[in-house]
């Protein structure tokens, strides 16, 4: 029950650290920033809270930020942000879970890959499906959605992710101390 209730509030924090960001950064309009921050909550979810925490926070930070008006403006675009964070999420968790020498040598990896996996996951959705299909727009409407939802999208998390593999392996230690502290996680 204990590691529940830890669980839900783990999760509650990170959606809260995700909206917060993105209603801070979001007047700024600025996507680089705005989404190399989300990009970096999604990761430091996945890795400091496990795969449940990293999905439910995936799919819920376009959700929200809908319903706050600071995401895209058309609701048929959510599920496919959703897949591209959700890609993002489990590329991490994965790759994570591998064993190598050096941790960091994960995070770089998982950076990389998964950069350019959501990225993939996010052109093929909104480009190829959502914009001409579900929104029906015409091929200029097309074309703004692939510079939006292009390549820059690998760029923001990449960005996020660099700023994971710098913050991370001091917070995994730290958070994994405290929770052991606190009867949280089982020790060998």
């Amino acid at each position: 029950m204990k590691t529940k209730i830890y669980w839900i509030a783990k999760t509650a924090v990170f959606i809260a650290l995700l909206v917060a960001l993105q209603g801070l950064t979001a007047s700024l309009g600025n996507q680089l920033i705005t989404g190399s921050l989300v990009n970096l909550v999604l990761i430091a979810a996945v890795v400091l809270g496990g795969i449940g925490t990293g999905l439910t926070v995936a799919i819920l930070s376009p959700l929200m930020a809908f319903l706050l008006g600071i995401g895209p403006n058309q609701f048929a675009l959510i599920p496919f942000i959703a897949l591209g964070n959700v890609a993002l999420v489990v590329i991490w968790h994965f790759i994570c879970k591998a064993k190598m020498k050096n941790q960091i040598l994960n995070y770089i990896l998982a950076t990389i890959v998964g950069a350019f996996v959501k990225n993939g996951v996010l052109y093929v959705g909104i480009v190829f499906i959502a914009a001409p299909l579900l929104l029906k727009l015409p091929a200029a409407g097309v074309e703004k959605m692939a510079v939006t939802f292009g390549i820059l999208q690998s760029f923001t998390a990449l960005i996020g992710g660099a700023v994971a593999c710098i913050i991370l392996p001091l917070l995994v230690k730290t958070i994994g101390n405290m929770e052991k502290r606190a009867g949280l996680v089982k020790t060998a």
